[in-house]
């Protein structure tokens, strides 16, 4: 028994001994190719096989950038034991794209002190005008090989497929200092080439160069797999593959600098444009915030190179921009963006005023000129808040006629109808003493005078008898004035005032505010003139159309506290105004005797 467990342990340090010696040296390194020659748009697949025990990143491509473009690299290792002999191998299996004509060599490859034989290759132009059509192949346009700086290149790759693929990836073109961006969907249809007919998949990418200079332009990379040749294999999953590359042509465009003489910000297109938005349309009161919104629009150009809007208004509006928004889409294989922007501006005087215009100078890459995107300049009226009238704004005719119109009569108006009456009798009697003919008329218009104004005053004395009686009839022998429903009202406004407050709904806050005012001053005022309440309901507004939300809390807070200072200045007001109109109360009664 103590024989046999010694003959085993024997037997694994014997194994272990062979497994480290196998794994400690690398015996030799080969390197092979698919085919020589290669077309250019074609790829070459290059095994290095290492025999022996080798690290995995061991494999170093990068003595091959010079002449070829390098793909993906794989790896795989197999070790066999057979007869206590312990054999490890492993592959390193690369693509390499061919980046001109000509011949050229893989250079010698060291793997641990192991190295390759260099391999000569010999790359030819693609033969498109071969008696054998090509089953795959890649080409690129563009639509212009010179352009400016920041200037949209439209670029095309087609990939035309002469049988079905099981599976197939197409990268993107490289450009170094370009940004690029896949223009809408991949188009697919069929084609005949050399009499061969073709599955033709088209894909479009806009290329945006960020330098000046000399460039080259890397055609994409296709990989696929398609059904082995001469299989005889049939069976569904069972059917063998085989992996295809082939890669665009490349193509060399020349981007031109920023001309001289451009004082601006560059924005090269075909097309600019501005607009401007009024969704309050075109009235505008003091004191009421309007929204305006202005879009510039560029084409063929990203967003990133859209130019900040300029903002130039009058000094008597305040102004609450909000954070402008900017996008990119694609039409018509074009790249469009625009910037958005959102300003509330707060007329503060009425009368007429003038919006200066708004430019923007873009460089046409069509007539290469210097153009101009421009709102013209506009003159808009800013009417009086709701009840105010201002010194300092002529009223038309026919307004101070239906003003006057609008005046509830009082006894000083009638004194002047009446005297004016009276000088109208006193012409008639001036012409009618003129004339020595006329004595009988003159007495008679004399005599319908006097009854008349005996009438007048006489139905005056009535009217204002009946109308005290009423009055003391009605509050119970008391001489207060009769208007408890404009009281009545002036609490119910009051108290939806408050509620407003309470809640918080800025929204509705100044209909209602001004609502409660007419209650209060019987219309006899409005919101400018009290100080207190307008610089409340000003730094309301200001919160409200801040551009710095970035701090919501914050802001809440200080609505909040902007919301109590309104509520105590209201309330503050409300008793100053009731003392006043009980004191002007108690004079007017002082001036009309009880009779």
């Amino acid at each position: 028994m103590k024989a046999l467990l010694q003959s085993t342990r024997i037997f694994f340090l014997l194994t272990t001994l062979l497994s480290a010696a196998a794994y400690a040296d690398v015996n030799s390194v080969q390197a092979t190719i698919d085919r020589n020659p290669v077309m250019l748009d074609e790829a070459i697949r290059l095994t290095v096989t290492a025999d022996g025990s080798a690290d995995r990143d061991a494999f170093d491509s990068s003595p091959m950038l010079k002449d070829f473009v390098v793909g993906r690299t794989s790896v795989s290792s197999q070790t066999s034991i057979v007869n206590f002999d312990t054999k490890r191998t492993t592959v390193w299996t690369t693509t390499l794209f061919p980046r001109k004509e000509g011949t050229f060599t893989i250079p010698s490859l060291t793997i641990e002190g192991k190295s390759t034989k260099p391999i000569q290759v010999k790359v030819i132009p693609v033969q498109e005008q071969s008696n054998v059509a090509r089953d795959y192949f890649v080409t690129t346009d563009i639509d212009l090989e010179e352009a400016y700086l920041n200037q949209q290149l439209l670029y095309t790759v087609k990939l035309f497929l002469s049988g079905n693929i099981e599976r197939g990836s197409l990268q993107a073109p490289e450009m170094p200092n370009a940004e690029i961006t896949q223009l809408g969907e991949d188009k697919q249809y069929t084609d005949i080439v050399n009499g061969r007919r073709y599955q033709i998949i088209e894909r479009q990418f806009a290329v945006v160069p960020q330098a000046s200079g000399e460039f080259t332009l890397r055609g994409p990379i296709f990989t696929g797999e398609v059904m082995a040749a001469n299989t005889n294999q049939r069976f569904g999953f069972f059917n063998r593959t085989q992996q295809i590359n082939r890669v665009g042509p490349d193509i060399t465009v020349n981007i031109k600098p920023i001309p001289q003489g451009i004082d601006y910000s560059w924005l090269p297109s075909e097309m600019v444009r501005i607009d401007e938005e009024w969704p309050q349309g075109d009235n505008f009161v003091a004191g009421e915030p309007v929204t305006r919104i202005i879009t510039l629009t560029a084409l063929g150009v990203v967003e990133e190179q859209l130019p900040n809007i300029p903002e130039f208004y009058p000094p008597n509006f305040k102004l609450y921009p909000d954070q402008s928004n900017t996008t990119t889409v694609e039409k018509d294989q074009s790249l469009i963006s625009q910037r958005q922007t959102s300003l509330a501006i707060i007329p503060t005087k009425p009368g007429n005023v003038v919006l200066p215009e708004i430019t923007i100078p873009w460089f046409n890459t069509l007539t290469q000129q210097t153009e101009y995107a421009t709102i013209p300049a506009r003159s808009i009226t800013v009417a009086p808040a709701t009840g105010q009238s201002d010194a300092n704004t002529a009223l038309p005719s026919n307004a101070t006629e239906d003003f006057q119109d609008d005046i509830p009569s009082t006894s000083p108006q009638s004194t002047t109808s009446t005297s004016n009456k009276d000088k109208s009798l006193d012409s008639v009697s001036d012409d009618a003493g003129i004339s020595d003919k006329a004595p009988f008329i003159w007495i008679v218009v004399s005599v319908l005078v006097v009854l008349f104004v005996i009438a007048l005053t006489g139905w005056l004395l009535t009217y204002r008898k009946l109308k005290q009686v009423q009055f003391i009839g009605q509050n119970g022998g008391s001489a207060q004035r009769p208007y408890p429903s404009a009281k009545q009202d002036e609490k119910v406004q009051f108290q939806n005032l408050m509620t407003v407050i309470k809640a918080k709904d800025t929204s509705s806050l100044t209909p209602v505010l001004k609502q409660w005012i007419n209650a209060l001053t019987a219309g006899n005022t409005q919101l400018s003139q009290f100080e207190g309440i307008n610089n409340a309901v000003n730094e309301l507004y200001a919160l409200r159309f801040s551009a710095d939300k970035a701090d919501k809390s914050s802001n809440s807070e200080q609505v909040s506290k902007a919301l109590s200072k309104l509520s105590e200045e209201v309330k503050r007001t409300r008793n100053e105004w009731k003392l006043k109109s009980k004191e002007n109360s108690h004079t007017l009664s002082n001036l009309y005797p009880a009779s």
